[in-house]
């Protein structure tokens, strides 16, 4: 039994302490004495809403090396991570020990040469209802599409431009709901958001193209946007590479990076709903959702919103548990409430999963 000493927040209560017993919390003083105490300000354990465990630099990694990035993970205060697309069936990882719950959503969608090679289910965008519900039967309740990318084709005028056809978009988000699967979409495009929206998506990763407008309507429908704050930094990089080859791709990363702060504050103002997500794999480090939080904090989308979206907001929107009685004791404990001292979220004192510390 482990005593925690509170504030512990569920974002509904909090309550000044609990116990830990037999993997799961309770606020009712049970028998007996605590083998630990634990003092601090607890939280639900954190989600990850676009982690890619299982992908690397060279797309897919070796076995060890996946069970290093899930226990950096881990270790970073992350108890839940929506893989949100691996080039390969990871489902083998959820017997490990050390690693996150995981919910697997199968392998990105994209068309062919239209997204990073190697990693997505490459297809003509006929094929795409039938394919989504297949991966869509594969997953955990997600399918995650290219919504848009770089079309090459086109020389020095090259630009993102979106992958599928609206119709085909309208029936593909269908069979995904129909096979009891909800929709995540990579898109960075203003073209790309309408189609999204007359869709019905559930949740749009990154949106580094929406106007105002646009924000508005994602708000009304309560449609999730996961930022990937950290990401969007990684632009200006993009648009330098573009170079003369790709002037007019370069041109729009380059002002979506310029603009990133002021995109990202105002899709809170908007009230958008927001999930957080470190994009974790590929050209981003492992276990840093923490740095992501305080990057979109500094962006000025408020620290309260961002911690409840990362904390027990994000756990309930994706049907998880949030340290209610009874329920599971996946928590992290930091000396100070993170939502009016958010640098402690790089230094958690404590990370149970299933009530065991990480140690």
């Amino acid at each position: 039994m482990i005593h925690l000493t509170g504030p512990i927040l569920t974002g509904t209560e909090v309550h000044p302490e609990a116990w830990v017993v037999d993997g799961t919390i309770t606020y009712q003083k049970p028998d007996g004495q605590p083998s630990r105490t634990i003092s601090g300000t607890v939280l639900p354990g954190l989600v990850d809403v676009h982690c890619h465990i299982g992908l690397g630099s060279d797309v897919f990694v070796e076995r060890e090396d996946a069970l290093n990035q899930a226990k950096a993970v881990l270790d970073s205060g992350v108890t839940l991570v929506r893989d949100l697309g691996t080039p390969g069936d990871m489902t083998w990882i959820d017997s490990e020990v050390n690693v996150p719950r995981i919910i697997h959503c199968g392998r990105h969608i994209a068309r062919p040469k239209r997204y990073l090679r190697g990693i997505a289910r490459e297809i003509e965008p006929n094929e795409l209802p039938e394919v989504v519900a297949e991966e869509a039967q594969r997953s955990n309740g997600w399918v995650k599409l290219v919504g848009d990318w770089i079309d090459r084709s086109g020389g020095a005028d090259s630009d993102l431009t979106p992958l599928w056809p609206r119709d085909v978009l309208i029936d593909a988000v269908v069979a995904a709901h129909e096979n009891g699967a909800k929709v995540a979409v990579h898109t960075f495009a203003t073209e790309t958001i309408d189609d999204l929206l007359a869709a019905n998506v559930d949740d749009i990763e990154h949106g580094t193209g929406m106007t105002p407008d646009q924000m508005k309507e994602v708000a009304k429908r309560g449609v999730y946007v996961t930022p990937t704050a950290n990401q969007v930094e990684t632009f200006i990089d993009i648009a330098n590479q573009a170079g003369t080859k790709y002037p007019v791709y370069g041109a729009r990363m380059r002002d979506m990076y310029e603009n990133r702060r002021e995109h990202q504050a105002a899709m809170a103002d908007a009230g958008v709903s927001f999930l957080m997500g470190s994009d974790a794999g590929s050209t981003l480090g492992f276990g840093t959702l923490p740095s992501e939080l305080l990057t979109c904090i500094d962006a000025g989308i408020p620290a309260s919103t961002v911690i409840a979206a990362a904390s027990w907001e994000g756990r309930q929107k994706l049907g998880f548990d949030a340290l209610s009685e009874g329920g599971a004791a996946d928590l992290v404990v930091y000396d100070d409430d993170p939502r009016s001292n958010p640098q402690v979220l790089l230094n958690p004192v404590a990370v149970l999963l299933d009530g065991q510390p990480r140690e």
